[in-house]
């Protein structure tokens, strides 16, 4: 079939049959991966539950979240309610899922994801007041005034943005947090225009002129989210907790020449995120070690745990596995040991 050619509806049946097979096979694999690397399974898991929501196959997906909630001491238990909550109400289950966003409202999660995805989902199904409250709620929770004053950071503006979506389409005057959105957006188009609720009749609209503003607009919006899709893990650095740091080179002795000692590796850490801050490197990490995953790191990459040019290359895979915290930390330091970060290893900082 020529690109300019129409499909046909069955062409279009095919085509939709073939791409929700395709999700379920990459779900899949994602499953059999998380069953090899356990420490990881968290994060293969969530993105296997979001191929089988592609694929329309929504109740696999409750199954992953429903198992992944019942896993012993979850890293992220508000962000995997929120997607099971969001996934439900998709499927017709409503009911559950409005207890499961009330219950996450009620906790008030420290994270700005889960606000943005029960939010979403309430919005989605033009519970507009709900969400509404929602996108405030989290965000007069997670942004102090220190950050309204100096800039909100790039996390936390899907809240900025989403409440001042929501209020475009209830009509609402502009407050102090829309004006933050407003310097938020990254795009050449305006959030009024972007969150316009006219848009969608523009799009049929017989004036040449409208029609191609109204495709500007659309590929800005398009740009920015591909930009947060795309957007590069956290430039990492390895850590190693003491525990681990002991158990390391206790296995492997010759890494002693990269960690002559616990203070020292915790020094050249810290050491390591100025000299890449002051170098003008944004969007800093840091990522915790672990004996196993390490172990299981080396065997993959066919070399032995002793080699040290893997441990930046280990670094770099936890990172992009989303393993990383920011740096610096806003409240406790970095290195385990309980201390505010400015009396600890950020003091003369």
């Amino acid at each position: 079939m020529r690109p300019d050619t129409p499909a046909t509806p069955a062409e279009n049946a095919e085509n939709a049959e073939t791409d929700r097979a395709n999700h379920v096979t990459e779900a899949e694999r994602l499953e059999r991966t998380a069953a090899m690397y356990p420490e990881d399974a968290e994060h293969l898991l969530l993105q296997a539950a979001a191929h089988y929501e592609l694929a329309e196959a929504r109740d696999r997906a409750t199954t992953l979240y429903d198992n992944l909630l019942a896993a012993e001491s979850p890293q992220a238990p508000a962000l995997i309610r929120a997607l099971k909550a969001a996934n439900l109400w998709e499927y017709g289950h409503e009911a559950e899922a409005r207890a499961i966003i009330t219950g996450i409202r009620t906790s008030a999660p420290r994270d700005p994801a889960p606000w943005v995805i029960v939010a979403e989902s309430l919005e989605a199904h033009d519970e507009l007041e709900q969400a509404h409250e929602t996108f405030t709620e989290g965000l007069e929770l997670l942004v102090p005034a220190s950050e309204r004053e100096s800039g909100v950071p790039l996390p936390k503006h899907p809240l900025l943005l989403g409440r001042h979506r929501v209020r475009r389409m209830l009509g609402s005057e502009h407050d102090a947090w829309d004006a933050l959105a407003d310097q938020a957006n990254r795009t050449p188009v305006s959030l009024d225009e972007l969150h316009d609720p006219k848009r969608t009749w523009a799009l049929g609209s017989e004036n040449p002129a409208e029609l191609q503003a109204e495709i500007s607009r659309l590929r800005a919006e398009l740009g920015t989210y591909r930009e947060a899709l795309s957007r590069p893990f956290p430039v990492a650095v390895l850590h190693w907790p003491s525990q681990e740091y002991t158990e390391l080179l206790s296995a492997y002795p010759s890494l002693t020449s990269e960690y002559p000692s616990y203070e020292a590796h915790l020094s050249a850490t810290e050491a390591s995120l100025r000299e890449l801050s002051s170098s003008g490197t944004a969007n800093l990490g840091i990522v915790t070690g672990t004996v196993p995953s390490y172990e299981a790191f080396a065997a993959s990459e066919g070399s032995s745990p002793e080699d040290v040019s893997l441990l930046p290359q280990y670094a770099t895979t936890l990172a992009a596995r989303g393993r990383a915290v920011a740096w610096p930390p806003g409240a406790e330091c970095w290195c385990g040991s309980g201390v505010a970060y400015g009396q600890c290893h950020g003091g003369g900082a």
